[in-house]
């Protein structure tokens, strides 16, 4: 590959923060590769970039697959360009009392939370170093600093990938590759909680969730940081959220 395009990888596009992030990215210039498991949720998002005159590549992918994983980069850093920036978004919050959670469900959310970030990190990694540069980022939550009652299984997978996010740091923060990790503490503004918590997201005309435009703000700011200066953890919350 021998053009000048720069990418940035997320993977986990979602309709809220991850598109934003996709989507501001885009809008500096950056090829947007974004990654679902289904590749028709993410057709109205590549659309928008588009129409907003960014280039945008939408890509099926299950993060939790190591053969797909592989065979995913290979195809963006041979038919595209460098990923520059690696953005890992996948949530899983799926509450569940731990007298009632299987087996099952605490494996799938911490194979879909950790382990898959885990996959994605190590594949773009080898290819950063071989660079020396890039920026690999993590979107965590409050419950990787302290589990709730009912979120065990979360809070294990959320914990984990900080801790995947630490180690990394350390490791590829002298090959000049800055690692970070981006507490969200708080609602966001998404369908969920319009539906699931509409007291929560009445809250929204005060500034009282996070906007995801406002979330994709900081990761830019973070990729942009000198690396004289560069954070490693970042935690985001709406003025009014308790600590």
């Amino acid at each position: 590959m021998t053009n000048n395009k720069k990418i940035v990888l997320v993977v986990g596009a979602g309709d809220a923060t991850g598109g934003a992030i996709a989507k501001r990215f885009a809008r500096e210039g950056y090829v947007a590769c974004v990654t679902r498991r289904s590749a028709d949720k993410l057709q109205p998002l590549v659309d928008s970039i588009q129409a907003a005159g960014g280039e945008a590549h939408g890509f099926a992918c299950d993060a939790r697959k190591e053969e797909d994983v592989i065979a995913l980069i290979e195809q963006i850093e041979t038919e595209l360009g460098p990923i520059e920036v690696f953005v890992f978004n996948i949530g899983a919050n799926v509450p569940c009392s731990i007298l009632e959670e299987t087996a099952r469900k605490y494996f799938k959310i911490w194979e879909m939370a950790c382990f898959s970030g885990f996959l994605n990190a190590r594949e773009v990694a080898k290819r950063m170093v071989t660079r020396n540069r890039g920026t690999i980022l993590f979107t965590g939550a409050t419950a990787g600093l302290r589990g709730a009652a009912g979120f065990a299984a979360f809070a294990g997978a959320k914990h984990g990938i900080r801790a995947l996010a630490q180690s990394m740091a350390r490791e590829l923060g002298p090959r000049n590759i800055h690692v970070a990790h981006v507490v969200v503490d708080g609602a966001i503004d998404t369908d969920f909680i319009r539906d699931n918590f509409p007291q929560k997201y009445a809250l929204k005309d005060e500034d009282g969730i996070l906007n995801p435009e406002h979330i994709a703000d900081n990761y830019w700011y973070l990729h942009s940081q000198p690396r004289d200066a560069w954070t490693f953890e970042l935690d985001l919350r709406p003025w009014n959220e308790p600590w």
